[in-house]
């Protein structure tokens, strides 16, 4: 089972791929790290849309609280309120630098999988996101 990587030259769908995947999470980050203050002054982003119709959170409701309590160094808070907040705020903060390199170096990573490791780690995501989900309808806050 080989996995093929590679850095490339980036083509024009790559640039801006990481361009905006970077200003994105920059400013995702950025959000989060102001939120209770514009949470204060009711300038936050609108309540989720599932929630909002049906009572019940969405697969990701809790992440902007879970990321900002991470800010804050209270990692607790962070895992009631969304349990795969953690794994996504480290993700994002190595995410950005690597995404800033690639796109001040025109470049971009490749990386081939076999089919069989692929379809196991994308069931593994879709399992940790039900399990993750499936606690906030039963055991945690909202």
């Amino acid at each position: 089972m080989p996995i093929h990587v590679a850095v490339v030259r980036a083509g024009a769908e790559a640039r801006l791929r990481n361009a905006l995947l970077l200003a994105g999470l920059v400013l995702w980050m950025l959000y989060t790290r102001v939120y209770w203050s514009l949470h204060a002054m009711h300038l936050g982003l609108p309540q989720c849309p599932f929630l909002a119709i049906t009572g019940h959170p969405c697969p990701f409701c809790g992440g902007t609280r879970s990321f900002a309590y991470l800010w804050n160094g209270r990692v607790s808070n962070a895992v009631a309120l969304y349990p795969l907040g953690p794994a996504l705020f480290a993700g994002t903060v190595v995410a950005i630098p690597l995404l800033a390199a690639a796109v001040l170096a025109d470049r971009d990573v490749t990386v081939r999988l076999p089919d069989r490791l692929r379809r196991a780690l994308l069931g593994c995501a879709g399992g940790a996101l039900v399990v993750s989900w499936a606690l906030k309808l039963t055991l945690l806050p909202n």
